[in-house]
């Protein structure tokens, strides 16, 4: 005689690994997976060997931009808001030489560009500053060049930028370089 005291019952538990599978699939399949963050730029090329690839710039074609590590944001040592730089940048690339800014909001521009294509943004940061808040100023560099090349293919070409072929495009850029130089704050 069996005693059925001592059987116990089991579990099938062949199919399990067939589950926990095709669970795993569906979860990798339809997780979102975050996009990277980063900002897009193509640094210079190296100076090759013998050269001499400084380019003295006139103090008139930079405009000065500096954070330090309270995130305090600085135009031509003037305090500002960070939504006060976009316009402060598009008066000092597009004024060709003016010094007046009908909207730059109390900041006299002291240097103020000769053309577009010789203009620089000298960007400065403390080693303290946060990274939101540097991606916030590089976001309102990158909106001034972009509505200042909107602004240039509208009026040359009568188009808006995702309109135009590639040597168009190219005119455009070249009208409006981003030259940004980025140095560490002293």
């Amino acid at each position: 005689m069996k005693n059925s005291r001592h059987s116990m019952p089991q579990v099938n538990a062949g199919s399990m690994a067939d589950i926990a599978f095709l669970l795993l699939i569906f979860f990798l399949v339809t997780a979102m997976i975050p996009k990277d963050k980063g900002i897009n730029r193509k640094l210079p090329e190296p100076c090759p060997q013998g050269e001499i690839c400084d380019i003295q710039i006139n103090k008139r074609n930079m405009l000065e931009v500096s954070v330090n590590s309270k995130n305090e944001l600085f135009v031509e040592n003037n305090v500002i808001g960070i939504e006060e730089l976009k316009a402060i940048t598009k008066a000092f690339l597009d004024n060709n030489g003016d010094k007046s800014c009908d909207y730059c909001k109390g900041v006299s521009l002291e240097t103020s560009s000769d053309h577009p294509e010789k203009a620089v943004i000298s960007l400065k940061n403390d080693k303290g500053t946060s990274y939101e808040f540097y991606i916030e100023i590089q976001d309102e560099l990158t909106k001034a060049y972009s509505e200042l090349r909107a602004d240039y293919a509208k009026t040359v070409f009568d188009k808006s930028v995702n309109e135009l072929t590639k040597e168009e495009l190219t005119e455009v850029r070249n009208a409006y370089p981003f030259i940004v130089s980025e140095a560490e704050l002293k």
